[in-house]
């Protein structure tokens, strides 16, 4: 079974990486770059749409 993964991209630093949506919380908390320590609402730090879409609804 594929396990599915939300990639992500700081918006300041531009670090890039992906985790399970088990392993975040959900769109609208705020989120911490592990690179840079932004903080900003989860949603901002999801490479695109899909990946929002996939945070909100498995999240």
């Amino acid at each position: 079974m594929v396990e599915t993964t939300v990639q992500l991209v700081c918006p300041e630093c531009v670090k890039e990486w992906q985790l399970t949506p088990a392993e975040l919380p959900d769109s609208t908390s705020m989120f911490h770059c592990p690179n840079c320590h932004a903080s900003r609402r989860m949603a901002e730090f999801t490479r695109t749409d899909r990946d929002l879409r996939t945070l909100k609804q498995l999240g």
